[in-house]
This record gives C-alpha cells, sequence and structure tokens, in this order.
C-alpha cells in the first residue's frame, strides 16, 4: 500500500509498539488518529509528529466501551470518507497461577485484548467493506502459540485473537482487505520488561515491531502476510 496521504487508526497509542507504529505511519505520509485512553501520551506524540511535518489527531477513549468505539469509527467515516489502515495494539496482560486467578484481571484482558479488538476491527470493517481496500493490524504474541506458566489467562486471550483474525481474514479478502497478525516474542516496553527476564539489549525494540508491521504494509496489493512471527535473534 502507499501510505501517503492515506488514513489510520492506532489504538493503544500512547507508549510501546503502538507510539512507534504512529511515528512511522505519519514518516510514511499517512494522517495518523492517536487513540489511548491517557490524553497527556497522546498530545505529546501529535506535538512530536507535527514538529517532523506529519499529520495526526487524537481521540480519548476507552475501547472496551462500545460507546466510544462506535463513536471513534464514527468521526472517521464523518470526518475522512474512509480507513485505510488500523493498528489494533491496545493489550493489558496480568501474570497469576490458576489457582489465585482474580475473575476481574481475566475480564480486564478478555475486555480489552479480545472483545474491544473485535469491536475495532468491526467497525474498520464497515468502512472498508464499501471502499473495498483497506489493512487491519493485530498485534497478538507469541504467548497465543506457546504455553508459559502463570500465562494461562493471558495466553487465552491471545489464542482469541489468532483465532478471531483468521476467521476474519478468509471473511473480508474478497472486498481487497488484508488481515496481519503480527506475533512478537519479548519486546522492550514497560509491560514486557516487569514480566521477562531477559537483557533489554537482546530483546525486540517496539521500533524492530513497527518496522516489521510497515513491511508487511507496503507490500503490494495482491501480496498479504496474515501472520507474522517475530523472535529476538538470540534473547539468552
Amino acid at each position: 500500500m502507499n501510505l501517503k496521504k492515506s488514513i489510520s487508526v492506532v489504538t493503544g497509542a500512547g507508549r510501546g509498539i503502538g507510539r512507534s507504529v504512529a511515528l512511522e505511519l505519519a514518516k510514511a505520509g499517512s494522517t495518523v488518529i492517536l487513540v489511548a485512553r491517557t490524553e497527556r501520551e497522546l498530545r505529546n506524540l501529535q506535538r512530536e509528529i507535527e514538529a517532523s511535518g506529519g499529520k495526526a489527531e487524537t481521540r480519548v477513549a476507552d475501547i472496551t466501551d462500545d460507546t466510544r468505539v462506535r463513536e471513534l469509527f464514527g468521526y472517521v467515516k464523518e470526518t475522512h470518507g474512509r480507513l485505510d489502515v488500523l493498528i489494533n495494539n491496545a493489550g493489558i496482560g496480568r501474570f497469576a497461577p490458576v489457582r489465585n486467578l482474580e475473575l476481574s484481571d481475566f475480564d480486564a484482558m478478555w475486555n480489552l485484548n479480545v472483545r474491544a479488538l473485535a469491536l475495532c476491527s468491526q467497525g474498520a470493517v464497515q468502512i472498508m467493506e464499501p471502499q473495498n481496500s483497506g489493512i487491519i493490524v493485530q498485534v497478538a504474541s507469541l504467548a497465543g502459540k506457546n504455553a508459559f506458566v502463570n500465562g494461562a489467562a493471558y495466553a487465552a486471550t491471545k489464542w482469541a485473537v489468532l483465532g478471531f483474525s483468521k476467521c476474519l481474514m478468509l471473511e473480508v479478502r474478497e472486498h481487497n482487505i488484508k488481515v496481519i497478525v503480527v506475533c512478537p516474542g519479548s519486546v522492550d516496553t514497560g509491560f514486557s520488561v516487569r514480566t521477562r527476564e531477559s537483557s533489554r539489549e537482546k530483546i525486540l525494540s517496539p521500533k524492530d515491531v513497527a518496522d516489521t508491521i510497515m513491511a508487511a504494509l507496503r507490500l503490494p496489493p495482491q501480496a498479504m502476510m496474515s501472520e507474522i512471527d517475530l523472535r529476538p535473534t538470540n534473547p539468552k
């Protein structure tokens, strides 16, 4: 896809992978709609993008709220008339053995990692199908493929993302919509550093993930990377 003059939405844009992807999209000429719950982080990112000559808009929203999701995609359609790229990045992780797992933690992960992702995907598809084009990128995790101790609830949400996204890809490809699932391993974000013992010098950076996503976005229309496993070369 030629990203110049495109319209992109990035959820979880305030930090980490979302922030890095938003910066790269803006550099490529896309107008980036930044979505997160923390206004200060979004405003700082917007200023950084605009200072470099890019275009960005901010939408403060809790995407676990159905109404806010409808408002977000209603705004995109009314203001821009199209949507070219959705980066479904927002997510959280809570880790505990199943015997000690708090139901509230499981619900919080499910609502953001799966339900909100599905709602945003639906909102994007409703705009993309009539225009017969678009790309949806789901930021999942290798936890959606690999079991690990104390990760049952988190891994379950990422397995769900993989299943949902594979089905969605089959539904919408006839409308020239690509669905790409990116499964990173350990990434140097506040989230990963708290839950992994790997050296920060050896694990992936948010920009590594962003660069991978950008490469997938830039493929010609007839080619789609439907699933990408991105691992540290040597995490030990």
